[in-house]
């Protein structure tokens, strides 16, 4: 595609109220684009590859900034920084698996100014859909990455379906781990969607990777005090220590009692199109002893299943590394 030098003209609304902004994305619908801290929407709309009448900027809304203490966990802003998540003492304190995830986002820059729901909600970052090519997400009836001449190192290993992109958030394995909760509202009312089910993947949609429709604004993130103060583990490997999306990353929280893995939640980032729940691996570990015997025991079992392309084969033993690493070492 050529490069432009200008933003193309559009509409620019500056709402102060979540009441104000959720009728101007009902009336606008998706004509219009909310805006947070930025990052990923001035590519899209400078290179043309998106092309809203407007902007919704909801960096005037002060209500969808903060981090609360609520009567069962913490309640998080949507457009609270990503610097902010990964900073806050209490979350530090009691889901440091969040702020570590939240710490390791592109770079500081970025994350001074991104936001939890910017990055949760970002869309994939397959360069052929990036570029404009008519794929399947976009509309067409190809894709592109999935041929044999395909680039797809970084694409997905589990549930493609036409598309195989994965998710890019970084915060995304870490809040499924923790049972996070969003909140959701439109001009309807307001509705509540497990973390789990917040992500959904091309074969339950091509065009959408989240369940936010046209005139939906996520206003929070709610995190139960079920998983405070448990035992955590977070890494992402990716071909760059800041700046690089991830190769694969995961997050797990557990609950230690008595020496042996009471509960757990393993989760893996980046393949495939929404965060991974490594449920066999979880039974597997139910009442064993976080260990290297456990580790070994469970060896393989994370990347079970996996179909992959002509050039992501490393990622399946990847997988099994990290998930051996959440398991011996602390992070």
């Amino acid at each position: 595609m050529p490069a432009y030098d200008n933003m193309p003209e559009m509409g620019l609304y500056q709402p102060v109220q979540v009441e104000d902004a959720l009728a101007l994305a009902s009336r606008l619908a998706d004509r219009g684009w909310l805006l947070g801290g930025g990052q990923d929407t001035y590519g899209w709309i400078k290179d043309r590859a998106k092309r809203p009448e407007a902007l919704i900027d909801l960096n005037g809304i002060e209500a969808l900034r903060g981090i609360r203490e609520t009567s069962d966990g913490i309640e998080i802003g949507a457009l609270t920084t990503l610097t902010e998540v990964a900073t806050s003492p209490i979350i530090m304190e009691r889901y440091a698996l969040l702020a570590k995830a939240a710490g390791v986002v592109a770079s500081p820059q970025i994350r001074n100014v991104g936001t939890l729901a910017g990055n949760m909600a970002q869309d994939v970052r397959c360069w052929y859909y990036r570029r404009g090519l008519a794929c399947y997400r976009a509309g067409g009836n190809l894709c592109y990455a999935d041929t044999p001449d395909g680039q797809n190192r970084e694409h997905a290993l589990f549930n493609a379906s036409r598309c195989v992109a994965v998710t890019p958030s970084d915060t995304a394995p870490a809040l499924v781990a923790l049972e996070a909760q969003m909140v959701i509202r439109n001009e309807s009312g307001e509705r509540i969607v497990d973390a789990e089910d917040f992500w959904v993947g091309p074969a339950v949609d091509i065009e959408n990777t989240t369940v936010l429709r046209p005139g939906d604004i996520l206003t929070a993130v709610r995190i139960p005090a079920k998983w405070a103060n448990a035992e955590f583990y977070f890494e992402k490997v990716a071909d760059r220590n800041v700046w690089d999306f991830a190769l694969v990353s995961i997050a797990a929280a557990m609950r230690v009692e008595g020496g042996n893995i009471a509960d757990s939640r393993m989760v893996c980032g980046a393949v495939q199109c929404t965060p991974r729940r490594l449920t066999n691996v979880e039974r597997a570990i139910q009442g064993q002893p976080r260990n290297q015997a456990t580790a070994d025991m469970v060896a393989g079992m994370a990347s079970q299943g996996a179909q992959p392309l002509t050039r992501n084969h490393f990622k399946m033993p990847l997988m099994d590394n990290l998930v051996k690493r959440a398991l011996t070492m602390t992070a």
